[in-house]
């Protein structure tokens, strides 16, 4: 009986030991898949110009505009958003501000669903339009058909922001600020300071924080 105790409890620490390695396993396979998705799709460098300007993309209103369109003579704010994100959602209430600081300095404004992965879901174009309604969008809001230009900026995150100046080059990338929680304990209005001082023609310190959110369901290319 002894010995019969002792194989079983030597099989439950292998059981153990297994389970283990095959967790490390794991984590390094998570880890270097996205170290070699990063190296393919390299985050966009501040100073770079913004990809794919051209790119046509469907807007909830039916129309289809490229980011070259939607720009005005102080740049542009690219937001990669969604719809059900918890991380859009708690920091989706400061959406009407920053469209409204944006008009008022002449800076273009854009929200891109890039999860491709789920648009015959919670992002398809049906519910966006449900969404941007019923959250008062008075900006665009369209489709990343294939997440290519998700791709193209190295975006990971919802939300994820790029703020262009006027020559679309990249002045401001990372979060809206610092407490998702609750914008009137906001400290640092990372996004508000980055478009007050670049209308104001001054530097834009920090230019680059993290971004924070979920990570953006992609099809692979």
């Amino acid at each position: 009986m002894g010995i019969f105790l002792f194989n079983t409890y030597k099989l439950k620490i292998i059981a153990v030991k297994n389970r283990n390695m095959f967790g490390l396993l794991l984590l390094t396979m998570i880890f270097l898949f996205g170290f070699i998705a990063e190296e393919k799709h390299p985050l966009l460098k501040i100073g770079r110009e913004a990809p794919m300007t051209d790119y046509k993309m469907r807007d909830v209103s039916g129309s289809h505009v490229t980011l070259n369109d939607v720009k005005n003579e102080n740049g542009l704010l690219v937001i990669f958003s969604c719809n059900t994100c918890p991380f859009v959602l708690k920091w989706e209430d400061r959406y009407p501000l920053l469209s409204k600081q944006c008009k008022a300095g002449k800076i273009g404004m854009i929200a891109i669903n890039s999860n491709e992965a789920r648009r015959d879901g919670d992002d398809s174009m049906e519910k966006m339009k449900t969404h941007a309604t019923d959250k008062g969008y008075d900006f665009f809001y369209t489709v990343d058909v294939k997440s290519k230009l998700a791709y193209a900026f190295g975006a990971r995150h919802t939300p994820e922001i790029f703020l262009f100046d006027k020559d679309l080059k990249l002045t401001y990338t990372g979060s809206i600020d610092d407490n998702l929680k609750n914008a009137a304990e906001v400290e640092k209005h990372y996004l508000e300071d980055a478009i007050k001082n670049q209308i104001n023609g001054k530097p834009i310190d920090p230019n680059k924080t993290k971004a924070i959110g979920c990570s953006i369901k992609k099809v692979k290319t």
